[in-house]
């Protein structure tokens, strides 16, 4: 005869599976616990081996999903990335409603430059949770691929959540700015701040694209920001305003006799005595003091220069303040003959020659002579062009 179960007995049997269960998910916490240690201490190897055995132990509980996930950190720490997609895998199917192992994923194939499957897994944690770090992984991921029009989507699609932190205009901005519209990317990094005034990365990439527009004062009202809020953020903008500012020529002098500030009728022959006879010449200098590192070889280069008379207009700008130039004037060769780079004094030493006529009464108007440099520095910019030419009366720098 078949015995049925009484009520009790049942009841006993499901106590000792339940009983089974917590024990089984104790030693997975544990497991998990051990391996989070291990991992904090650099001990990958063994850390991943108690990772394994946390999700051995209870695959359905709460804390294997978690496991296979440190097991995946720990796989990168060792440089073994093929593990660690495998990992997030595992995590994945696990628990396959957690966004934030999705995410992870993306990343790590986006790394790995395997852009079908990043956006796959970031397209994926968008449609289980579309909150704002979702869609804003996804937009970035558009913008890093230079697939603007979509990334610009994305990061709209974050200005309709509610306390969306400014991460919108704030992606909007970036957009922008890769695309070189950097009115555009101000104003949205203004409306980011206006949204989180603590959010200091807007400030950093609102002084970016005030320096990448000429903007500089702005910049440099974003950079004391930062100096209070993140100083390390502080120094990378002022980094970047140095690479991005165009170079300047802040002052000129002369070393040798040649006097640029002599005025009109100037005799030659009052600038050297060798001058004194006709048909010589002799060589002057003038160094320049720019603003910043200079490119050696643009500096260098002799046609990146020229000398001549100032065309400039308004009461005693122009050559002879304007009169009639006369017959003793003696003509300028249009470039110097040499130029030396110190690139320690970030200083120009520019050597031109000077000639004698016939007559040996040749003449000059040497404060209304400009110099002028065309060359860039050492980040390929060009120069200032307010400040790239020296002529003493007229103090065009």
């Amino acid at each position: 005869m078949i015995q049925i179960p009484t009520e009790s007995y049942v009841s006993g049997i499901f106590s000792i599976l339940a009983g089974q269960s917590a024990q089984m998910s104790a030693m997975a916490n544990n497991a998990l616990g051990v391996g989070i240690d291990k991992y904090q201490k650099g001990d990958y190897e063994s850390a991943i081996t108690d990772f394994r055995r946390s999700i051995a132990l209870d695959p359905q509980s709460t804390y294997a999903a978690e496991a296979a996930n440190y097991m995946a950190l720990a796989y990168l720490q060792l440089g073994q990335d093929e593990k660690a997609i495998e990992a997030y895998k595992t995590s994945i199917r696990l628990n396959p409603l957690r966004d934030d192992t999705h995410i992870k994923l993306g990343n790590l194939y986006l790394d790995l430059n395997r852009l079908a499957d990043s956006e796959a897994a970031y397209k994926e944690a968008v449609r289980l949770n579309p909150d704002v770090n979702n869609t804003y992984a996804l937009g970035n991921f558009y913008l890093q691929t230079g697939r603007y029009n979509e990334a610009e989507t994305q990061f709209r699609n974050i200005l309709s959540l509610q306390q969306n932190g400014g991460k919108g205009n704030y992606g909007l901005g970036l957009a922008y700015s890769q695309q070189g519209s950097y009115e555009k990317a101000i104003d949205q990094f203004k409306q980011s701040i206006h949204l989180n005034p603590d959010f200091a990365y807007a400030y950093l990439d609102l002084g970016y694209a005030y320096a990448e527009a000429g903007e500089m004062d702005e910049a440099t009202k974003q950079l004391k920001i930062l100096e209070k809020m993140d100083p390390a953020l502080a120094d990378m903008l002022n980094r970047y305003m140095y690479k991005a500012e165009a170079p300047r020529i802040e002052y000129a002098s002369s070393q040798s006799s040649f006097p640029y500030y002599f005025g009109p009728y100037t005799p030659v022959s009052s600038l050297d005595s060798y001058l004194l006879n006709a048909n010589t010449s002799s060589t002057f200098t003038m160094e320049f003091q720019f603003s910043k590192e200079m490119d050696r070889a643009s500096v260098e280069n002799r046609f990146n220069w020229s000398i001549s008379r100032s065309t400039l207009g308004g009461p005693g700008r122009a050559y002879y303040f304007g009169q009639d130039v006369p017959a003793t004037e003696i003509t300028l060769d249009p470039f110097p003959e040499l130029v030396v780079y110190d690139e320690d004094m970030l200083r120009a030493t520019v050597t031109f020659r000077i000639y004698q006529n016939s007559a040996a009464n040749g003449t000059l108007d040497p404060c209304h002579l400009v110099f002028k440099f065309s060359g860039e520095d050492i980040f390929g910019n060009a120069m200032d062009d307010k400040a790239d030419e020296f002529s003493d009366f007229v103090d065009v720098h």
